[in-house]
């Protein structure tokens, strides 16, 4: 409950000014992707300069985002294996409780060594 009261006391104004920024922002603004000809691009783009600001905040939170999930690889794949290790010793510890729990039958036993004891040294 608390989490989303303050994610909604964060995400409410954020919302106000991000729509306040766009109407005051209508103009349209040309980008250019040709760092060679400034006059005739070859690759441009015109669209309102809201649009662009918030394109560009959309793929810096994928890039990081991206970067992040690589960073954290080391951390998912030694999850991965004790989670795999883990599931291995709970099979091995209930392989164990079966066997406990099974009392030992007479015939399974055979006749039982004699014990050797070694005479005193003097």
């Amino acid at each position: 409950m608390l989490r989303k009261i303050v994610a909604a006391v964060v995400l409410v104004p954020l919302a106000i000014v991000l729509i306040a920024f766009a109407v005051a922002n209508r103009r349209a603004v040309t980008v250019s992707f040709d760092p060679f000809s400034a006059s005739d691009p070859a690759a441009s783009a015109t669209l309102p300069l809201f649009a662009l600001i918030i394109l560009l905040l959309i793929v810096g939170v994928l890039i990081g985002g991206l970067a992040s999930w690589l960073r954290q690889g080391k951390w998912r794949s030694a999850a991965r294996r004790f989670e795999r290790e883990l599931q291995q010793l709970r099979g091995k510890i209930a392989a164990l409780e079966g066997a406990a729990a099974k009392p030992p039958q007479a015939a399974d036993l055979g006749p039982l060594p004699r014990l050797r004891l070694r005479p005193p040294a003097r």
